[in-house]
């Protein structure tokens, strides 16, 4: 290893100006990267890791200013570089993969476009190879068929794509440093660990260091040497992964390896071969009596698109492909596969969001298809959902009351006070206090609003709740509290979910049955156990083989 650090940080303070007045956010922070060293700084939302990984960029959003300290980059120190100054090191020595993709890819220029532009900005290819380039960048980046993906809009990718295209533009550069915060959170298990095994091939090959900013420790374990855990703006605990692990000190990161999905998966595997019962170390899945009784049963279930300006064979998209399945009154059925595996679209047509070409759907015994409109808005109230992404599924110009109240008024439920006193219970039971009601989702953080999701889902009192990814964009800790806060209201309300997911360690954790899907057919199907510990098909196997963390050793001194 080569003695001197790419990057050094030395007690770095970061504050914001607020109304209220300064802010820290960053309380100083120390660290070093060395050439061809990978990094994770775990921590939970608000913890600074993310502020911290944008100062060394300059890219401190609205206020936010480097109070205190050194940040050093190749010995010099940029702690007060000039915007000029950091644009001549972002990208060419800094790249950046960002964590949303939808938010990060600009709509209405073509991918290959804007990879086009990363080049041009740091001078790196000659005019006329570049075209030919971004083809190479985005193979490298493991987007087949390159050249046409090139041609096409964000909007035509899935969020895995997408995310591809930004590590192709990151490293388009060949940054000696590649800060990658949150690249896969959004990203299904064999997508992720497609796009980190070749990140991690193609850091070695470069020899550039990579700073992962991430809240999944297992993740964080397997893919960096050495880990960092941010609390409250502080590192309480740095070190090699592995340790750190094993031994955690410090309370918060004995919590964080506690509530890490793919560790908690890990040890229900560890139990399992073993010999244990792994109910008892389950979240709340198939602890309580089961009534057999299906509540929801899918049979030969098929969905046909249309697709605009295709002929012949492929102007039809088979999304959905003769799936059957049933959910069992009071149990989680998880809904699992890769983006584009027909999932949702299964959900939207169990939803009644979108209408099957073939087979039905049947609620209690009664095919949804015959309901008459009236009949289907009773059943609305039997049938709720929380979308995957709470930015976008509740109302920003409503208060949290009114988006709660929304549906009570909808259904024509009780009156003002009557609603008022519901809405109140209705934060108790997601662990909200009741003074969130006057404020607006902007204010809550992600895990708060899908708390606010999950209230206004149970507002009517469901039998069902369709949870589509609910959980994904989470931190673990908030994934955690929310799986737990889901199973406990499973256990008191008898609820039956359906969960779509592409996070396998949250289905280990939380599903009595597990339907696995690929391309539109289901490929296999059984209880949660006998799907992970003796997977039929190579696919499912892959799945399962790509939970990050799954195979890690960790310490047992946490029960």
């Amino acid at each position: 290893m080569v003695d001197t650090p790419l990057l050094e940080m030395k007690d770095v303070k970061i504050a914001f100006e607020s109304t209220t007045g300064t802010v820290e956010a960053v309380r100083g922070v120390n660290m070093s990267i060395y050439p061809g060293q990978s990094v994770a700084i775990v921590g939970e939302s608000g913890s600074g890791k993310s502020t911290t990984a944008m100062s060394i960029l300059g890219l401190l959003p609205g206020t936010g200013k480097v109070t205190g300290g050194q940040i050093l980059f190749e010995g010099e120190d940029i702690t007060h570089y000039s915007d000029k100054q950091f644009e001549d090191i972002r990208g060419s020595k800094i790249g950046l993969v960002p964590q949303d993709p939808m938010s990060n890819l600009n709509p209405v220029w073509r991918i290959g476009t804007q990879i086009e532009e990363s080049l041009k900005a740091n001078n790196v290819v000659p005019g006329s190879e570049r075209a030919e380039r971004v083809n190479e960048l985005l193979a490298e980046a493991g987007l087949p068929d390159a050249a046409r993906r090139a041609k096409q809009f964000p909007h035509e990718f899935s969020g895995g794509m997408r995310q591809r295209a930004l590590i192709a533009m990151g490293l388009a550069a060949r940054p000696k440093l590649l800060i990658a915060d949150e690249p896969t959170s959004a990203l299904d298990v064999t997508v992720q660990k497609t796009i980190l095994d070749h990140l991690g091939h193609l850091t070695q090959e470069l020899g550039n260091a990579v700073l992962f900013i991430t809240h999944d420790l297992g993740l964080a374990a397997e893919r960096a040497e050495q880990l960092i855990v941010m609390h409250r703006g502080r590192i309480v605990e740095s070190g090699p992964s592995q340790e750190i692990l094993r031994d955690p000190q410090h309370p918060y990161t004995q919590r964080l390896v506690k509530a890490a999905p793919s560790l908690a998966s890990s040890r229900i595997q560890a139990a399992q071969k073993a010999g244990l019962e792994s109910a008892e170390l389950k979240t709340g899945a198939a602890i309580h009596e089961v009534d057999s009784k299906p509540v929801i049963s899918v049979r030969n279930l098929t969905k046909i698109f249309d697709i605009r300006g295709q002929k012949g064979e492929k102007k039809n998209l088979k999304a959905v492909d003769d799936v059957s399945f049933d959910l069992r009154r009071g149990t989680t059925l998880a809904l699992v596969g890769e983006s584009g595996s027909g999932k949702s679209t299964v959900a939207n047509m169990v939803l009644q969001l979108l209408e099957p070409t073939s087979g039905t759907i049947t609620y209690e015994g009664r095919d949804t298809s015959q309901m008459s409109k009236k009949e289907l808005f009773a059943l609305r109230r039997k049938m709720q959902v929380v979308f995957q992404n709470p930015y976008g599924s509740l109302d920003p110009m409503y208060s949290i009351y009114k988006c709660i109240e929304e549906p009570l008024v909808l259904h024509k439920v009780g009156n003002r006070k009557s609603r008022e006193d519901r809405v109140a219970e209705l934060l108790d039971m997601v662990s909200m206090p009741r003074s969130a009601m006057r404020r607006f989702p902007n204010e809550l953080s992600g895990g708060q609003r899908q708390r606010i999701a999950i209230a206004r889902a149970l507002a009517l009192g469901p039998e069902v709740l369709v949870l589509d990814e609910a959980v994904s964009a989470l931190d673990v800790l908030v994934q955690n509290q929310i799986i737990n806060l889901l199973a406990d209201l499973q256990g008191e309300l008898d609820l039956s979910y359906l969960f779509i997911t592409h996070d396998l360690a949250v289905v280990r954790q939380t599903a009595d049955d597990i339907v696995v899907m690929q391309t539109g057919k289901i490929v296999e199907q059984g209880t949660s156990d006998e799907v992970f510990n003796n997977p039929k098909q190579d696919y499912t196997a892959k799945l399962i083989e790509s939970v990050p963390g799954l195979h890690l050793e960790i310490g047992t001194g946490l029960e």
